[in-house]
């Protein structure tokens, strides 16, 4: 079981020009889309949460219902949910604008157990940024790695969200020590500052960094570089691009028994460049449709792409 854990939200997506243009309501929130995205798989997942009480709570867990993610870790709450307005440039590229006040994510809890047989936990974006809910997805982040648990983390900054970008830059520092596996875009990586093998120094085994197009990048604490190309696809928007990769290194790393906190350091060449292309290849499907459509496995090829 694979536990991703982090906010669920309505993504707000435009659909045409101007500050009046339409608004499409579609599921969202990083952790939710890398969620979708490992079910979509094949790997068994849960998604530890807490989730609105109303409509749009309702089409969240209905959508993770289809797909087939234990729900044993979502918490209920009557506020409502978080919205995100998304704006999608001429490249496909998508920024955002969020509501969160008083939002039924922000009182999610740390659970006193993860669902059984959990071998890793995910966290990610909004959720480790907005009180007093960043505090509890932070617990259990500290927490499973106590336990041996594998952890990624992917901090997909919301620059917007951050009032304070120095405090938030050292939280995400004294993180490292309880991270397994940190992915994260050159932009978060450019606002964060530090360097890969700073990174590493403090605790992950290794370090992925996406280049857009340009593809992926791996850095493993034994100071290898894998890169592989981004695989050319005609992008309608990149909204979930980064969650399909944050599943697909999970799903690959599972399918190649490696979800241990010193295992992808050991993956060796064949094994690191074989993963980086079918997260690559992942998200150029993703890429290739409008909103967050992760791939299912069968479109990736046998036993989903391994």
């Amino acid at each position: 079981m694979i536990v991703v854990a982090g906010e669920a939200l309505i993504d707000l997506v435009p659909q045409g020009t101007g500050a009046l243009a339409g608004l499409r309501p579609a599921l969202g929130g990083g952790p939710y889309n890398t969620a979708v995205a490992l079910a979509r798989l094949g790997s068994p997942t849960a998604f530890a949460s807490r989730v609105s009480r109303d409509a749009f709570g309702e089409a969240l867990l209905d959508r993770l219902r289809e797909t087939g993610v234990d729900l044993s870790a979502v918490q209920r709450g009557a506020e409502p949910t978080t919205l995100a307005v998304a704006s999608v440039d001429g490249n496909g590229s998508a920024a955002y604008s969020f509501y969160v006040d008083g939002t039924a994510d922000r009182l999610f809890a740390a659970p006193d157990a993860l669902p059984a047989g959990t071998r890793a936990v995910s966290f990610g974006t909004c959720s480790l940024v907005l009180e007093p809910g960043a505090s509890a997805y932070e617990e259990l982040m500290r927490t499973a790695a106590s336990q041996g648990l594998f952890t990624a983390l992917d901090p997909n900054i919301r620059a917007g969200l951050i009032p304070d970008a120095d405090a938030y830059r050292a939280r995400f520092k004294s993180w490292l020590p309880s991270v397994s596996l940190l992915k994260l875009s050159e932009e978060d990586a450019a606002w964060l500052g530090g360097t890969p093998h700073e990174w590493l120094s403090a605790g992950p085994s290794a370090v992925v960094i996406t280049q857009g197009g340009a593809g992926l990048t791996a850095f493993t604490r034994d100071g290898a570089v894998y890169s592989v190309p981004g695989e050319h696809v005609d992008v309608v928007d990149t909204i979930g691009a980064g969650d399909t990769v944050n599943a697909a290194l999970l799903h690959g790393l599972s399918a190649r028994d490696a979800l241990s906190p010193a295992a992808p350091a050991a993956l060796g060449p064949t094994g690191w460049h074989e993963l980086l292309r079918f997260a690559a290849r992942a998200a150029a499907i993703t890429c290739s449709r409008a909103g967050a459509e992760p791939p299912y496995a069968a479109e990736l090829g046998a036993r989903g792409g391994f």
